[in-house]
């Protein structure tokens, strides 16, 4: 014990006599260490707040989505900002779904971008087109009113429900039930207005429903939809289910080659799968990327010790001479390395958990739904990933100095 109380106590007084190159070293490790917290939080924050968004989806239920025949599905949304309209998916097939056996309900939805006016105020807005269904299916809660009803939507009624900015983007203070808004430029009645819900990807309360038929034909001017969303009665049978959509579209839309599909059914299972393979991938990039940068910091640890053994030739000759094996002067310099790079880690741990909550603190104040996902685990595989570091980079210059003739080194003076 004495023996490796003297490793620490001459590793200690080295690394103190050269102050200005240890703190720099150790800012350098905290920087990378505190990346690597960030990362391994901010992947599991992003985590939970794309899937919560999955939430309001009943897990019994199936998304129908266009998609280009022949390339690989994309969202509906995302084929729309990229430019591309697809016209296939009619109303008339959103129809005969809803007739096949175990489907309990089923909405269909389009999407535009409405410039929204009441009296002088304007505001652009993202326009959601859902069936009357919808707000059985999903989890929409309200601050006050309602949501349309069937036959308001079989009678192409002219009502919308807004979000809760852009309601106070309108009306303010103002109760907007039972006011005119211009949608377009056609007046619709206020019906309803959404509890605020909190940015995340979008700003998800800038926004409004309108009966999809409405939108349809008294805005878009069309009979196609971009998407619909499939509840099943039974759980057991959703696969199943699935099959009889897919082979249904393809017999409405004349389809005899499944890679000409111009339509895409995922399961709510499916799609919450994917998403997590995606979130998963993107994560262990940026921990990758992370991970590249300490072992860059560890290359730059073997060559400061490389320059302390230089520097202490002398040193360590006149240790040999007295009687230090190798091995001592290997521990040594392994001990001094480690102890480095330990501090790092703990200084780049602290910084990495307040940056962390920073971030978070800020996402509350603009009302992002981010969680603070800094766990025990990732601060303890940080910890031992930093110790670690010290002990392969510090490996090399401690052999050096092992190995080194003592005669030689006392000539070196």
């Amino acid at each position: 014990m004495n023996k490796w109380n003297n490793y620490f106590e001459i590793a200690w007084k080295n690394l103190v006599r050269q102050k200005s190159r240890t703190i720099l070293t150790i800012i350098a490790l905290s920087i990378g260490m505190a990346l690597l917290i960030i990362m391994l939080g901010a992947g599991q924050s992003l985590r939970n707040l794309v899937l919560s968004q999955l939430e309001i989806y009943n897990p019994n239920s199936i998304t129908v989505e266009v998609k280009i025949p022949g390339k690989r599905s994309v969202s509906s949304l995302a084929a729309m900002v990229g430019g591309d309209s697809i016209t296939s998916f009619k109303n008339k097939d959103v129809e005969a779904i809803a007739k096949l056996p175990n489907v309990k309900s089923i909405f269909s939805y389009v999407i535009s971008q409405q410039v929204f006016q009441y009296q002088d105020n304007q505001q652009l807005a993202m326009v959601y087109g859902y069936s009357a269904s919808a707000a059985d299916m999903q989890k929409i809660e309200f601050d006050s009113g309602r949501f349309y009803t069937e036959d308001e939507e079989a009678s192409l009624a002219q009502v919308t429900v807004l979000g809760s900015k852009l309601k106070d983007d309108l009306f303010g203070e103002q109760d907007p039930i039972g006011e005119s808004v211009y949608v377009g430029g056609i007046r619709f009645k206020v019906i309803g207005v959404l509890k605020k819900q909190g940015g995340s990807i979008e700003n998800i309360d800038l926004m409004a429903y309108i009966p999809v038929k409405t939108l349809q034909k008294k805005i878009l001017g069309t009979d196609y939809v971009i998407g619909a969303l499939v509840e099943v009665d039974d759980a057991s049978k959703i696969d199943m289910v699935k099959d009889d959509i897919i082979y249904l579209m393809e017999e409405l839309h004349n389809i005899s080659d499944p890679s000409k599909d111009d339509f895409q059914v995922t399961t709510m299972a499916e799609a919450k799968a994917i998403i997590d393979t995606v979130l998963n991938s993107i994560n262990l990039l940026l921990i990758a990327l992370t991970l590249i940068s300490l072992i860059v910091g560890g290359v730059g640890i073997t060559n400061i010790m490389y320059v302390s053994v230089i520097e202490r030739t002398f040193e360590i000759g006149l240790r040999r001479a007295v009687g230090a094996k190798k091995q001592d002067i290997l521990w040594q310099f392994l001990i001094e390395s480690i102890i480095l790079t330990f501090i790092g880690g703990v200084c780049g741990i602290i910084l990495g958990i307040g940056v962390s909550y920073l971030i978070y603190y800020i996402a509350v104040i603009f009302n992002i739904k981010w969680t603070y996902a800094v766990s025990l685990s990732s601060v303890l595989f940080s910890l031992i990933f930093s110790s670690g570091l010290g002990l392969i980079f510090g490996v090399y210059p401690a052999r050096q100095a092992a190995e080194l003739d003592p005669i030689a080194a006392l000539r070196q003076e």
